[in-house]
């Protein structure tokens, strides 16, 4: 939403605190789990909108970043039981460990396919997979356990092309009876083309077009586009990358996109 429009609920909400005169108190402990959630949430979009900056010339926003994860650990002091936020923290773990090759010498960014492995920190993948087995101990599993999952997979593949991605599309699976979304079903969508083919990928990724909360998200345009080269349809790829670029504000990804488009002349 527009910055204004946060902007003026913010300014109604504490409007709203003041004539109810609503105090400010540090909950007990024995509130603390019945509030978890929500704060696990913003703890998680702290740290995703760090990961990937939405807008600006950097890849990365490392301040929210190491802010998500600062946070994740001051949970973990909290309420160590908790198996959601080992689940939390052991993702934020897993995705920190590949920052280092995210981005070559040129600045320039790298797509999990092609990063070198061995930049990875492999004291933060340790942690993060052994928080993972605690998260996983509760049943059902949560939403940040699952991804994290997914994320060990990967962190834990010796390369790209011995990635199990028949394990990934089974926790994409239950990830989408967890937390059903548009954006989980489109992740579930890529890890479809490279399971069981690249044309049911594609397949997935079209029938999500029609998706509104999709409608502004370059992600699928640039998924889609990769398919497309994949399946050696270039000028259909060059349309989809184009696409990408437009719903893009990231210079650096938008740098990308124009090499990718660039590729394809």
């Amino acid at each position: 939403m527009p910055e204004s429009t946060m902007a003026a609920r913010i300014t109604r909400a504490k409007k709203k605190i003041a004539a109810a005169h609503i105090p400010y108190r540090v909950p007990p402990a024995s509130e603390l789990h019945e509030r978890v959630d929500g704060v696990l949430a913003v703890v998680y979009l702290v740290y995703t909108t760090g990961h990937t900056a939405p807008s600006g010339t950097k890849l990365m926003r490392r301040d929210l970043a190491e802010r998500g994860l600062e946070l994740a650990r001051m949970l973990r002091v909290l309420l160590p039981a908790d198996p959601d936020v080992a689940g939390l923290l052991a993702l934020v773990l897993l995705a920190e460990a590949r920052t280092a090759a995210r981005l070559d010498g040129h600045r320039d960014m790298v797509l999990l396919e092609n990063q070198d492995r061995s930049a990875w920190d492999r004291q933060s993948i340790n942690e993060g997979v052994a928080l993972l087995r605690e998260a996983l101990a509760a049943r059902p599993p949560g939403r940040f356990a699952l991804m994290a999952a997914i994320a060990a997979v990967h962190d834990e593949s010796a390369s790209w092309s011995e990635t199990d991605w028949q394990e990934i599309l089974g926790l994409y699976d239950l990830l989408m009876e967890r937390w059903p979304s548009p954006v989980v079903r489109l992740n579930r969508a890529i890890a479809l083309g490279f399971a069981a083919g690249y044309a049911e990928g594609l397949a997935e990724l079209d029938a999500l077009g029609a998706e509104p909360q999709l409608a502004g998200y370059p992600y699928l345009a640039a998924a889609r586009g990769d398919f497309l080269v994949r399946l050696g349809r270039a000028e259909e790829a060059r349309v989809a990358f184009e696409e990408a670029l437009i719903l893009t504000d990231n210079d650096v990804e938008q740098q990308f996109l124009r090499a990718r488009i660039a590729g394809l002349a």
